[in-house]
């Protein structure tokens, strides 16, 4: 687990998904609980660095522990099939948003994240298990949502996928920033939605492969 969760974050850090700010976290089944990286930057974490485990069943964090994991709190609570979280700051998934162009799956990776990627419409700081709760009620069963003004989270049955979600998160918002300049946008059809989302896992693997390998 502690591999996978450096691996996620120098890899967020190398993609330029991250700055100072940014956390990732992984589901540790046996103990109900989850473990995530401390607030500091992504890319400056080192082997021997501690990593904060926060319950599941408890209903507040403990000190040190930054205080949007009440995102990965809520959402691991509500969704039994993510095993790993990422939060970051993707920017021109961010400033589309913010603009109310929609991340629409255009290309094949898109349908990743869903039919439409949601929007949390609150640029505040989630601080707070009730500000978690509710986005994570927006998430619903997407594979990631941005968060208004303040970047996005991106889920997955493993960090891998999660990290690899972000990525796809980023190159599909450049996608629709693109299309939307040029011309009229072509959403995959509900048949090229539904094949790509069943080889999901397989690509999602392989770019996290790429990821991990490019940091």
């Amino acid at each position: 687990m502690r591999e996978d969760i450096l691996g996620a974050a120098h890899a967020l850090a190398a993609e330029g998904l991250v700055t100072a700010f940014g956390h990732v976290s992984v589901r540790h089944e046996e103990q109900d609980s989850f473990l995530i990286t401390p607030p500091k930057p992504l890319g400056s974490l080192k082997p021997d660095d501690d990593l904060l485990e926060v319950s599941l069943e408890r209903d507040e964090l403990p000190e040190g522990v930054p205080g949007e994991a009440w995102v990965h709190w809520a959402v691991y609570n509500g969704r039994p099939d993510v095993g790993g979280i990422c939060r970051a700051q993707p920017p021109i998934s961010t400033a589309i948003t913010s603009a109310r162009v929609s991340i629409r799956p255009l290309h094949g990776q898109g349908a990743f994240l869903g039919e439409e990627v949601p929007v949390y419409d609150d640029a505040r700081l989630i601080r707070d298990r009730e500000a978690g709760e509710a986005l994570a009620e927006r998430l619903g069963g997407a594979g990631g949502i941005i968060m208004r003004g303040n970047g996005a989270v991106a889920v997955g049955r493993n960090i891998g996928a999660a990290v690899a979600r972000m990525w796809v998160l980023e190159v599909s918002a450049e996608i629709n920033r693109t299309a939307a300049i040029v011309g009229t946008s072509q959403v995959l059809s509900q048949e090229e939605f539904s094949y790509w989302e069943s080889v999901s896992e397989e690509i999602l693997e392989r770019i996290w492969s790429y990821l991990k390998a490019s940091k």
